[in-house]
This record gives structure tokens, sequence and C-alpha cells, in this order.
């Protein structure tokens, strides 16, 4: 598991199951405004982890699907996504509010699927539960934290497998836990932190280009080439770690980079998407573009039409998460009881 802590240098590259250091981030100040409104038929029956029943959720999951264009305003979250050329939106996300009755605590996933929508749902389903779960196993030490995720991570992976579906999904997830965050991902989904507004990138992708994945790869029996500008294992996948991939999982691996910080004051928000975004959009110029926005849901529908604008002709999701809603966290046993958070998933 490799693990980053918030005041090194930047960081070296990470092999597997190695430690590395995060990004340390900035001091420049931007005056940030959010603007609440009544979230749209969100409610979410007590006591249940999902916030529709089985019927109503399998219907807005196939509205989703066949709908290019989605948006969802939330509690201090707001998200936009739409469909690319492919005939079925492979994107996802995952969002559990409430951990352990603590508004302040709280779990998001984005997801980046391929080869189906098989891995996204899966991920959305199960990676958040997953790590109630291992928080059930760990000790109380906060840097038990990490071996939580990462046990999570591994878990839902393993389970996927086993039901022999060829599909796989990169993702990037956060938690909020104790006046901390941990970012944790997989793939080249990516999280920026908005600090005093600049932006920090808070994950690497995991691509067959980075040389420690290359080695890995290669030291796996597997190869990395080039073809068509776009380098890839095996001459198939262009990212090195996702969850699922049967076929391919000597060489395409779980194993999450995971980091951690407190969270301070100075913390305005998190941008997570998928590569969608980020291959048209650097963090900073979309920080720029909520900051300017002011309206958090406009900034994501805004940052899906400058990547769609420039080219961009895969599935695109965009979350806005409001860091200062999870300020002041006390800190709780991580024991809990399953039916507690309020659970929302969607294949977006």
């Amino acid at each position: 598991m490799a693990i980053m802590s918030p005041t090194s240098p930047p960081p070296a590259p990470i092999s597997t199951g190695g430690k590395s250091n995060l990004l340390s981030l900035s001091d420049e100040v931007r005056p940030m405004t959010w603007l609440r409104r009544r979230p749209a038929r969100l409610t979410v029956p007590e006591g249940g982890l999902s916030c529709f029943d089985i019927g109503e959720m399998k219907k807005k999951k196939t509205e989703r699907n066949m709908n290019p264009e989605f948006e969802l305003e939330g509690r201090d979250f707001y998200l936009a996504s739409r469909k690319g050329r492919r005939e079925i939106m492979e994107d996802g996300y995952g969002v559990m509010l409430d951990i352990l009755g603590d508004p302040k605590q709280a779990f998001f996933v984005v997801i980046d699927g391929h080869g189906g929508r098989a891995a996204t749902d899966y991920v959305a389903e199960n990676l958040g539960k997953n790590v109630m779960k291992a928080l059930e196993t760990v000790g109380e030490e906060e840097d038990q934290l990490q071996a939580a995720i990462h046990e999570a991570y591994l878990t839902t992976d393993k389970e996927f497998l086993s039901q022999s579906v060829d599909s796989g999904a990169c993702c990037a997830s956060v938690l909020f836990m104790h006046g901390h965050l941990l970012v944790a991902n997989l793939g080249d989904c990516r999280v920026v932190m908005s600090q005093k507004g600049l932006a920090n990138v808070l994950t690497r992708d995991h691509r067959p280009d980075r040389e420690d994945e290359r080695s890995r790869i290669e030291r796996s029996g597997g190869y990395v080439d080039c073809r068509n500008g776009v380098w890839r294992v095996n001459g198939s996948l262009a990212v090195s770690r996702a969850v699922g991939d049967l076929h391919s999982k000597e060489w395409i691996i779980a194993e999450p980079e995971i980091c951690k910080f407190p969270l301070t004051a100075d913390f305005d928000f998190l941008i997570m998407a998928s590569d969608g975004l980020w291959d048209k959009v650097n963090g900073q110029e979309a920080v720029d573009v909520v900051l300017r926005e002011k309206n958090p849901l406009e900034s994501c529908k805004k940052l899906v039409d400058i990547s769609c604008k420039r080219g961009n002709i895969d599935d695109i999701t965009v979350m806005v998460i409001n860091v200062r809603q999870f300020l002041g966290s006390i800190k709780k046993s991580h024991k809990t009881d399953l039916s507690s958070p309020r659970y929302m998933k969607s294949t977006a």
C-alpha cells in the first residue's frame, strides 16, 4: 500500500507496497462562495443503505444510462456527467453520508468503467460498504484508516473477479473521517484540491508510461507499447491499475495509492472527475472555473462543456465537494452497523 503525507515534497514514483509523499499544499488566498439549494428528490429511508428502493433504483439506472446528460445537487456535493460516443454510459459514482451518524464523515467515489458497466456498477454498490466493513477489523489508531481503505479496494476487486465478468473500472475515492481526508485511486480518475484558490493534484494516474508501472508490468511478464500515441498494457488497456479486468489481472492490479492529511480551514473544495475531464482540462483551470462560476453545480456542467468543446468524446463525470462542511469531525469508534450510513450509488 502506498501512503503519502501532506507536508513532504512532491512524491517520487511509487512501487506496489511502498510509501511516497503527498505534494505539499500552497498558501495563496482566493475567496469561494457556496450556494445551497434544496436537493431534487434525494430521499433516504431510515435504516437503509440505498437512497431508493430496488425498483426505483433500477429505473433510475436505466434512465441515466440512456440519457446522454445527468446532473445532481446533493448535500454538499454536486455532480454532472455526459455520455460519450459509446452506446452505454460506463462512468458512475457512489456517495455515503452520515457515517457513524456524523454529518462530517462521508465517502465519495467517481468511477470510469471499461468493457461494459458491470465493474462500474459493482464498485458503486460495494466499495463504500467494504470500507465500512474494513473499519471494523482495524485498530483505533488513525493510521489504520489507510489499511482499511487498502483492504476495501482489494476486497472489492476480489469479489468482482469471482463473478467471472471481463469488465474493469478505474476509480478515485475520498473519505472524510475524524477531521482527516483520505484519498485513494486506481487508474486515471483524479482528485484535485483547491486550497485558497490554488489547485493541488492529490492523485497520480496509473498509466503504463509511468516508469514504476512499466517496470512492474515487465517484471510480471507483460509488456508496454505505444500505439497511435497511446501507451498500453499488452497492446490493450491504457491504464495499469483497476478493479476487475479478469484476463489481465496479473498486470492490471487493484493496489490503490493512498494519501491522508488533516482538514484545515484553508481547504475550499475538491474536484473529482474521470479522465474525460482531465484529458482536456488541467487542475488549476478546473479550480478557476469553480471559483468563477460560484454555483458548484453550474461549475460541474461548465467543466463538462469545456472538455467536450475541446474534442472529448469519452464519458465524463465531474463531482465538486464542499470540503469545509467536513471540518471538525469528532472521533468515534470505527465499529458501526452498516445500516446506519446514508448510501447512494449510480452509474450516472
